[in-house]
């Protein structure tokens, strides 16, 4: 699994672990994938190995499939986590930058699902979870490719469940909304970050929900009622209404 060295990625990585589930994990951190590895270790009789790799780097989901046949690592769990953000208006941020982002939260999971197929279908029961975002259901100035980013999950993931359901392969696609972890401050919205705590769910809470909710089969996993609740509820109301909302959110106060 990717972004398994913390925050939600660590969380669903232990959630698996509890069910016996031996791991991959993947990341950019050594040291922190290492930490990750010997807490899971101790806690449950399950193996554990360790990939550091930055996957905004073109071709880094190949390397992780050739990792997994070089050590002879079967695979039924697929969890697409690794993402994040970048505040600020489009045409004043970098443009490597975006790219970057790009790499990460679309090119590396299409790649990895596409790559995986194969794997998944000798080791079934089989499973993808690809992780979107409760900003994929709406345009946010500011946050505005990432939120595209995260709709595109959405919707390729729900494409991807319709055909590789013959193959007996079930896709989730898990939305969180605010969480506690690292992505404020990752994706420079330090500005956000009072609000951020008053309104963020534990990374342990939406693991939870997650593994279970792939387990069961659901095509989408939203955590959370308000989280829930607003995604029901924002393709109902006038578009700029929810534009206009969002960019008074995000904006950073002088």
């Amino acid at each position: 699994m990717t972004g398994a060295s913390k925050g939600i990625g660590k969380a669903i990585a232990r959630e698996l672990a509890s069910r016996g589930y031996d791991l991959l994990l993947v990341a950019r951190t050594a040291s922190e994938l290492e930490r990750t590895a010997a807490e899971l270790k101790d806690s449950f009789p399950v193996k554990t190995a360790v990939l550091a790799l930055d996957l905004s780097v073109p071709g880094s989901a190949q390397a992780i499939l050739d990792y997994t046949r070089q050590h002879h690592l079967p695979v039924s769990v697929l969890v697409n986590n690794a993402g994040y953000g970048l505040w600020g208006n489009f045409h004043e941020l970098s443009l490597k930058e975006q790219n970057e982002m790009l790499q990460v939260n679309v090119l590396s999971l299409v790649d990895l699902c596409h790559l995986f197929v194969s794997e998944l279908r000798q080791h079934q029961p089989a499973y993808i979870l690809n992780v979107a975002s409760t900003t994929a259901y709406q345009a946010i100035p500011t946050l505005g490719l990432y939120a595209a980013s995260k709709s595109l999950v959405v919707s390729f993931t729900r494409s991807l469940r319709y055909e590789l359901k013959p193959l007996g392969i079930r896709v989730s696609c898990l939305s969180p909304g605010t969480t506690r972890t690292d992505f404020v401050q990752r994706g420079r919205m330090e500005h956000m970050q009072k609000l951020s705590d008053k309104m963020a769910m534990e990374p342990e809470a939406v693991a939870k929900i997650a593994v279970k909710g792939l387990f069961r089969g659901q095509a989408e996993i939203i955590p959370g009622f308000s989280n829930r609740f607003s995604a029901a509820l924002i393709p109902l109301l006038p578009k700029q209404m929810i534009e206009n909302i969002a960019a008074g959110i995000y904006k950073k106060k002088k």
